[in-house]
């Protein structure tokens, strides 16, 4: 078993969950294997969280002011100010000070988080001048937002300059890093691969387990699902291999209240609306297939049922990272993807219908063993450690 060692975590969602729920599963893995293990998070409280034996404190709330990204709120909706940046900071050096990480590992900085520079870089710096220093780990999931060449220049040199490895949350025989950060390859052995974190499916149950044969649809945390549930309510009836069956829309906690009261009040025979589902993976692993867009955690739950799925990639201010995931996906047979600026019922109804009787893909399937990937990499690098 590896030294115990104390490894401290940042990380920040701004609309979705999906950031915060892939830490987890690591800091899970690394508290079960021994090490102190704990988690700072900048975003808004998210249900059902499980941390295992990791400990955990919640800053107080930042998010995306919209889908643009037009800038940062509290949670009660108020602009970010200098006032809640200097608390933010001080929270965070106080638990570096106190904490005294043999390893700190920052979620997705410096390929995104820019908005959230006056915390992480004093806290970098912070990190980088204690003795002995910790090792440094920058977390990252298969595919980063595209900058600009010069920009782009800039993330590279933070990456080399202050960071020792950077781990990569995916699989590069799917995905490779470069494809979305076209610099990577002079990260050089920085870079390293942990496979895609995801856990275990739930075992399926029979004819009456929760979800059994339905058509599973679910936006994530809701931030940006209406038109998927929208589109999907009305889908239902026009499928041909799908009307039979009943549907379930999972909404998501994010969703607007007058969006989700619109769909509530569809629900019906062979329609149920949710907003939220503390078993959705056990709802995922009896459904007959599943409807998302193609966000990191959702599709690879998705994978790792074997269920064949639909994906609608969000796009939103020019986002690419759906669409680049969902078209390596789609390539290899593991869903069928629509654009969303071809999502409408008629639309959706016919790849529900041609997911439905897709055949099983016979590809290579993509590494799905990123926790234990995570944690034997993490485990690597502090053995080899001097600071």
């Amino acid at each position: 078993m590896a030294r115990r060692r104390r490894i401290l975590i940042h990380v920040q969602h701004l609309l979705g969950s999906g950031h915060l729920r892939r830490i987890a599963l690591i800091a899970r893995a690394l508290a079960a294997a021994g090490h102190g293990t704990h988690v700072i998070s900048g975003g808004l409280p998210v249900p059902d969280l499980d941390l295992g034996d990791a400990s955990f404190l919640q800053l107080p709330a930042l998010r995306a002011a919209d889908e643009s990204f037009s800038g940062l709120i509290d949670a009660n909706g108020r602009m970010l100010d200098d006032a809640l940046r200097t608390e933010r900071r001080a929270i965070l050096l106080n638990e570096l000070a106190t904490f005294r990480p043999d390893a700190l590992i920052v979620e997705m900085y410096p390929f995104g988080r820019r908005a959230l520079a006056f915390e992480l870089e004093p806290l970098i710096d912070a990190a980088r001048a204690t003795r002995p220093r910790p090792l440094m780990l920058c977390s990252v999931r298969d595919v980063v937002p595209r900058k600009s060449a010069p920009r782009e220049a800039e993330i590279l040199a933070v990456a080399r300059d202050r960071f020792d490895r950077i781990l990569v949350h995916g699989d590069s025989a799917l995905l490779p890093f470069e494809v979305s950060f076209p610099p990577a390859a002079a990260l050089g052995e920085r870079l390293a691969y942990t496979g895609y974190v995801t856990p275990a499916p739930e075992p399926p149950g029979g004819p009456d387990a929760p979800g059994y044969g339905e058509v599973l649809v679910s936006a994530g945390g809701g931030a940006v699902g209406a038109r998927l549930l929208r589109a999907a309510r009305d889908a239902r009836p026009l499928s041909i291999h799908g009307s039979g069956r009943p549907w379930r829309l999972i909404a998501g906690t994010a969703l607007a209240e007058d969006s989700y009261r619109d769909l509530a009040a569809s629900a019906g025979e062979g329609l149920v609306v949710e907003r939220h589902r503390a078993d959705f993976r056990a709802l995922l692993a009896n459904c007959h297939i599943s409807v998302s867009q193609a966000g990191y955690n959702t599709v690879l739950e998705v994978l790792a049922t074997g269920k064949q799925g639909v994906v609608v990639p969000y796009v939103g201010r020019g986002e690419t990272e759906q669409s680049l995931r969902a078209e390596r996906l789609a390539l290899g047979g593991f869903v069928i993807s629509l654009a969303e600026a071809d999502l409408n019922p008629k639309t959706l109804a016919k790849a529900v219908d041609a997911a439905i009787e897709a055949p099983n893909p016979t590809g290579p399937r993509p590494r799905l063993d990123g926790i234990r990937g995570s944690l034997d990499l993490i485990e690597g690098c502090l053995e080899n450690w001097t600071g």
